[in-house]
């Protein structure tokens, strides 16, 4: 697949790979950010969990919710943390749908790197929203997914949005 120039996103993939590097697991890495780090993709932090913009996204505030313990596989979390990776999709879909207001969602896991699962090693969940024709001739005949808009501007608007969703909470 064929990539758009996007210098913007240059300094966010290279401190993440380097940190990737440090410790094995970006995941891991990532939960010791702050959502009010500007260089993070972090947005929330929970009890047991944390959501973070994907630094790849499939479309424009793709976001994903990440235990804190680092775990490969569904059956091996706790039923606390089912409850809290449930009630962070829940908040993650609200967010989405008061940012962009798309037209649908596509929610899940991938398991094992046979499934797509690009870091295999750190269970996490995609939120994924979806719009009437978003999958375009671009990635069709092109082989290019075209993001139009940066990860930092989607992060202001999605803190933004958690922050009025747990004012009223």
């Amino acid at each position: 697949m064929n990539k758009l120039w996007s210098p913007w996103r240059t300094q966010y993939i290279d401190s993440f790979m380097e940190k990737k590097k440090e410790s094995g697991c970006i995941f891991c890495e990532l939960s010791k950010e702050e959502p009010g780090d500007i260089e993070s993709l972090v947005i929330d932090k929970g009890e047991l969990t944390f959501t973070v913009l994907n630094l790849y996204p499939y479309n424009n505030g793709h976001l994903m919710i990440v235990p804190y313990k680092h775990k490969n596989d569904i059956d091996n979390l706790t039923s606390d943390e089912n409850k809290e990776i449930m009630k962070k999709l829940q908040v993650a879909v609200k967010a989405l749908r008061i940012v962009s207001n798309p037209e649908g969602f596509n929610i899940g896991a991938n398991l094992g790197k046979v499934s797509g699962a690009g870091i295999d090693e750190h269970i996490h969940f995609h939120v994924v929203p979806r719009w009437n024709g978003d999958t375009n001739f671009m990635p069709v005949l092109g082989e290019v997914k075209v993001i139009s808009q940066d990860l930092l501007s989607t992060k202001k608007k999605l803190l933004a949005a958690y922050t009025k969703i747990n004012q009223e909470t």
